[in-house]
């Protein structure tokens, strides 16, 4: 919170001081040519360019505290798009720029250059975004273990709740509905983050376009796509003996018997998904040239892929 504070203060001093160094330009310019009677040296908060401004970033004459809310909440969702970088390895904490941004460059590529990172980004390329906690590497997983080494234990909940009351959303429901469609946008629909998606969105695995090997559809579907076929499963025996406990309260039975019938729908998707995209594209082993560029890329991968509209 306190860090975002500063930022903001410090956006808001270096617009003013912006606009304070324009205007005085201006006015040597309007004395110096004997302008005063035709020009005025006064420059509009809107026309001041840079993005920590939001009467410029938002083109708009919305009340102040309406503009500093939506500067806050896209800020907040870059910081989670940073997070997202730091955990593939594009990004570090512990040295500014690019570190992963070669064709299929992998973690032992980055513990190279940073042999003992504060945030260890993931070794598979794979970072699964489901609903509920199916997997300790899940994306909210990650991002919540990044928030704490970020800014420390003792801030981890003040500053989780701060994120969350500014993007307005629960952080694993902002993963879900909206991350993918921020990210799209942010890269002008040629995302570098690619999230292969069931039909109805009931298994999400994002990768990171640089770090793509053949065998990363692999992965997607072994460590991940069928475990997580697996897991639900076993939830579902699991249902099943509550159905037939006669221990179990009746409410406690309509409320299994529902989650049962729910399970065995997104089975019969994942079924699907896997038998008819996912695993034929896995055998293939396919190749790809980054040069080619993410629109010929995308393509590749139909619909294994989450529909991006205007690319695939």
């Amino acid at each position: 919170m306190l860090t975002y504070e500063l930022s903001a203060n410090n956006g808001k001093e270096m617009t003013l001081e912006w606009q304070k160094l324009e205007e005085e330009n201006n006015r040597i310019v309007i004395e110096a040519y004997g302008l005063q009677d035709e020009l005025n040296p006064d420059v509009p908060l809107n026309e001041i360019t840079v993005t920590c401004n939001p009467h410029y970033r938002y083109n708009s004459d919305k009340p102040q505290e309406e503009l500093e809310n939506l500067l806050l909440a896209d800020t907040i969702k870059e910081f989670i798009s940073y997070a997202v970088g730091c955990m593939f390895g594009r990004y570090s904490l512990d040295k500014e720029g690019l570190i992963l941004a070669n064709q299929g460059e992998t973690l032992q590529d980055y513990l190279k250059q940073i042999p003992n990172p504060t945030f260890t980004p993931t070794e598979t390329n794979v970072i699964p975004i489901l609903e509920g906690d199916w997997f300790t590497d899940d994306i909210n997983e990650q991002f919540r273990k990044f928030l704490r080494v970020t800014f420390g234990e003792k801030n981890y909940q003040a500053n989780l709740n701060f994120i969350e009351e500014a993007i307005n959303k629960d952080i694993e429901k902002y993963f879900l509905k909206d991350f993918y469609n921020d990210h799209v946008k942010r890269y002008k629909k040629r995302p570098i983050y690619w999230l292969f998606s069931s039909p109805k969105g009931t298994f999400n695995a994002l990768i990171y376009l640089h770090r793509y090997r053949p065998d990363t559809l692999n992965i997607v579907l072994n460590k991940y796509l069928r475990e997580f076929r697996t897991k639900l499963q076993a939830r579902l025996e699991t249902l099943k003996q509550i159905e037939i406990s006669s221990s179990a309260s009746k409410t406690e039975k309509t409320k299994a018997l529902r989650e049962t019938e729910q399970i065995k729908k997104m089975l019969n998707e994942l079924e699907e998904y896997e038998q008819e995209t996912l695993y034929p594209l896995a055998i293939k082993q396919k190749e790809i040239d980054l040069d080619d560029g993410v629109k010929v890329n995308y393509k590749q991968f139909g619909k294994a892929l989450k529909k991006v509209t205007g690319l695939s």
